[in-house]
């Protein structure tokens, strides 16, 4: 199991810190939930910052668009040194030309899932993408509590890349702590997202490293 830290709950005043700190504390993926208050109900920060704190690491930045029409804004992001873009099959923008769109840039595309939404949604674009983002919460707000019937979701996805021949990356957000990362690890999960679970921690590289050793249950 990999771990991506959740930008959402870090201190935005020290933001740059805080992500020197995930790469110290041996983070996988910074996750970063840019949110435009349209898409849901919430603004967090956008391209511009991206591109400030981008200079703080090397750990790829996995950029998670919870917005209205993220086909406008692939090329912001893209600028801002997204290593993988995702974006709701729910948003407005036509999926598949803003998969193509990512993917010309050279970044990685992934869809994203709410809660409502089946996982026989992301099927028909699976051979075009590196990532299926499953929310394991309501997309907007962090530290709310784990979904734990969406992990069908994970199993279902992954029997149908696997019968086509393809290997997706399943990540889930939301919710996911020391308390929960097993029944994600159990489904198949291959990137969990943790947010307060870590940021909140005395020891974020205990944190991470506690969440690993779960995942393989071998704590």
């Amino acid at each position: 199991m990999q771990i991506a830290p959740s930008l959402l709950s870090c201190d935005f005043a020290k933001m740059g810190e805080e992500i020197v700190r995930m790469d110290k504390a041996g983070a996988d993926y910074m996750h970063l939930d840019v949110m435009d208050g349209n898409f849901v109900p919430n603004i967090s920060f956008g391209a511009p910052i991206i591109k400030a704190v981008r200079k703080h690491t090397s750990v790829p930045f996995d950029v998670h668009l919870m917005i209205d029409k993220p086909f406008d804004y692939i090329d912001d992001f893209v600028g801002a040194g997204a290593d993988i873009i995702t974006f709701h099959v729910e948003s407005s923008s036509d999926i598949r030309a803003t998969i193509d769109k990512i993917k010309a840039a050279n970044v990685k595309a992934g869809l994203v899932i709410k809660p409502n939404t089946p996982a026989e949604a992301v099927f028909p674009y699976l051979d075009d993408i590196y990532m299926v983002l499953i929310m394991t919460v309501e997309p907007g707000f962090g530290g709310q509590s784990f979904m734990a019937d969406m992990m069908p979701k994970v199993r279902c996805i992954k029997d149908e890349a696997q019968n086509r021949g393809l290997k997706i990356l399943i990540e889930a957000d939301g919710g996911i702590n020391e308390a929960t990362i097993l029944q994600t690890a159990q489904a198949g999960v291959d990137i969990a997202v943790s947010g307060t679970g870590v940021f909140k921690a005395p020891d974020p590289k205990q944190a991470i490293d506690n969440l690993k050793a779960l995942s393989k249950g071998a704590v």
